[in-house]
């Protein structure tokens, strides 16, 4: 059975820690961007921020800020061509928590438009890697970002370089993940076999 065009981008998708040189293009990033905005939010409330970080300077301005010290194994990042910094703009949290109790919800929310936005990536080309492992205040100052505005994450972005190895994933077979009806029935036709992904 061939795969739809959607399926083959899941396939595609993967974690990139090598960048070749090659600037990411602003019409990309404006791609990106349109993309992650797309994603649904609860209450509609679109808490989501993105500061896109191409310079440098400021790109090594923020490894320094936020990938020393224990979160060191993540400066890889720094040579990535743009670091997108994902945040939530607390005051847009504040009037959605009135309609809903649960107010991580922008968690959520900034996952959804995350992955719509590195699934966009590996579209155009582009490798990604979500980073959750950084000094998060850190990282808001260098950023310039307000209070109110948290930083929930760092996705690396740029072509992936030339000697970069595909790494090999395993995936949990089917049937260890989905159950019917009730927590441990298991679900006719689950396969019990992982597929392998790079």
């Amino acid at each position: 059975m061939s795969l739809s065009p959607f399926q083959r981008l899941l396939e595609v998708r993967q974690s990139v820690r090598r960048y070749a040189e090659r600037p990411v293009s602003e019409n990309d990033i404006l791609s990106l961007v349109e993309a992650a905005r797309q994603a649904p939010s609860a209450e509609n409330a679109q808490p989501c921020r993105f500061v896109a970080v191409t310079d440098p300077a400021a790109r090594e301005g923020l490894a320094r800020a936020c990938f020393s010290g224990i979160f060191s194994p993540t400066r890889f990042a720094a040579a990535a061509p743009l670091i997108i910094a994902l945040c939530a703009e607390r005051a847009t949290m504040v009037e959605a928590g009135k309609a809903i109790k649960d107010r991580a919800m922008y968690q959520l929310d900034c996952g959804i438009a995350g992955e719509h936005l590195v699934l966009r990536a590996a579209e155009l080309g582009l490798g990604t890697c979500w980073i959750g492992w950084f000094n998060r205040r850190a990282a808001r100052r260098a950023l310039g970002a307000p209070f109110h505005v948290q930083v929930v994450c760092l996705i690396a972005a740029g072509y992936p370089a030339q000697d970069a190895q595909p790494r090999r994933r395993v995936r949990r077979p089917v049937s260890s993940i989905l159950w019917k009806d009730k927590w441990g029935e298991g679900f006719p036709g689950a396969p019990s076999e992982g597929q392998n992904r790079k």
